[in-house]
């Protein structure tokens, strides 16, 4: 098969043997993946990653010996392989299990492939109305949920930034009729919150928020985040930043300011918003790319302004 291949900041195309199936595990067939800022951060250096990447995709079940009734279905896939069998585990909260792997990301072979393999436990069916295309967004919708199962938001929140996945986490917020006051530099883009009801600004307000998400993706989001944030609030740090990130810890530490860390979420309710029409994703595509033409996918994907990058197995 082939499959995108991350190796030295290069992206090449491979050929590469089909995955073996283990024991419990599908064998699924790529339809499309979704290019995120996680996937350029790697190619950038993040986690040292060398491999197959890719995350955020649909597929259809191709063979599945322990559970044949998914054999034909559209799939998602939750990115953490966790034990289960551990104390995380037994919590539900296998995307925090110690000895997990992340498709695409940690010891295991991502996305951007003709063919991918997952636990069954992992799986979830695609609900008939939602187009493949709406449906790659489930994992980076599932990762702006994840806000609201760590932090209780009662009635207000600014969010800072207008990449890919700070345009989804203000139009979940809105979705729960939380007020978003959204801070961006592109007018187009933030017009995609705006129809959602988002107050929409590009001055920086000093100590205004209780509640402020970082979701810029750069290396200095985390200190414009706490300047925005109010005595005893809350940043919540949506970045991935492959750099160190260099911040006055006297204006976190002073005013008392509670830093959250957020990341992987559940994927049902990510579905469930889509399912909905809660979540306007199909605004958020810039463009596609045949599988054999990733590296010009990822180019494309990291020029300035462009959002959602899909490649497609043809």
């Amino acid at each position: 098969m082939i499959a995108a291949w991350i190796e030295a900041g290069k992206v090449s195309v491979r050929q590469l043997p089909e995955p073996k199936l283990k024991p419990g595990y599908a064998r699924i067939r790529l339809t499309v993946a979704g290019i995120c800022n996680t996937d350029l951060e790697l190619r950038a250096g993040y986690y040292g990653f060398r491999g197959v990447p890719g995350h955020e995709f649909t597929g259809v079940v191709e063979d599945c010996p322990s559970a044949p009734q998914w054999i034909g279905k559209r799939v998602v896939g939750e990115i953490n392989l966790a034990c289960g069998k551990c104390g995380y585990c037994a919590k539900d909260l296998g995307r925090h299990c110690p000895a997990r792997t992340v498709l695409g990301i940690l010891r295991h072979p991502g996305a951007f492939a003709e063919q991918i393999t997952l636990p069954v436990a992992n799986l979830l069916e695609i609900p008939a109305m939602l187009s493949d295309d709406e449906a790659v967004f489930t994992e980076p919708v599932a990762a702006a949920c994840e806000i609201l199962e760590q932090l209780p938001i009662r009635t207000e929140a600014a969010v800072l930034g207008d990449g890919k996945l700070g345009l989804l986490i203000g139009q979940v917020l809105l979705a729960q009729g939380i007020k978003v006051h959204h801070f961006g530099r592109h007018k187009g883009k933030l017009s995609i919150v705006k129809k959602r009801g988002a107050v929409i600004s590009d001055k920086i307000p000093r100590a205004k928020f209780d509640v402020v998400i970082d979701a810029t993706g750069s290396s200095d989001g985390l200190a414009t985040a706490v300047v925005m944030c109010r005595p005893r609030g809350t940043v919540v740090m949506k970045s991935t930043v492959h750099d160190k990130l260099a911040i006055d810890m006297a204006s976190v530490i002073v005013p008392e300011i509670t830093l959250v860390g957020s990341r992987c979420g559940r994927f049902q309710p990510a579905l469930d918003l889509l399912a909905n029409r809660k979540i306007d994703v199909l605004s958020m595509l810039h463009g596609e790319f045949p599988l054999h033409k990733a590296p010009q996918a990822f180019e494309s994907a990291a020029e300035r302004g462009v959002l959602k990058i899909l490649v497609r197995n043809q």
